[in-house]
């Protein structure tokens, strides 16, 4: 299994309805990303992820951050790279857009 990471801007979405806004702690594994395949063939994939970002609060629906992604799966890079957007999606839902690879397998790319 290969490791990679991302940094991305996200918007968390605000809530649908009446409630309370939802907050997510750094290093969230609340949420997966949906991302399209680059280039051929088409298709796209869900991906459980780690979510961390540099603020020392949580993130908040509404709110738009520079996160870091983490994710493990071999084929990361196939859908995820530099200007791909995504989906947020789980217990609360949003979108980003991939700014730069930073890791793969511990390493900086």
């Amino acid at each position: 299994m290969r490791l990679f990471r991302f940094r991305a801007l996200v918007t968390v979405d605000p809530p649908d309805g009446p409630g309370p806004a939802r907050a997510y702690h750094s290093g969230t594994r609340k949420l997966m990303v949906h991302a399209c395949h680059i280039g051929p063939p088409p298709g796209d994939r869900y991906f459980p992820v780690i979510m961390t970002w540099d603020e020392p609060r949580d993130l908040r629906s509404g709110d738009k951050a520079m996160v870091t992604i983490t994710v493990a799966d071999a084929d990361a890079s196939a859908y995820l790279g530099t200007g791909q957007p995504f989906t947020l999606w789980g217990s609360g839902s949003g979108r980003g857009i991939i700014t730069r690879q930073v890791y793969t397998d511990g390493a900086p790319s």
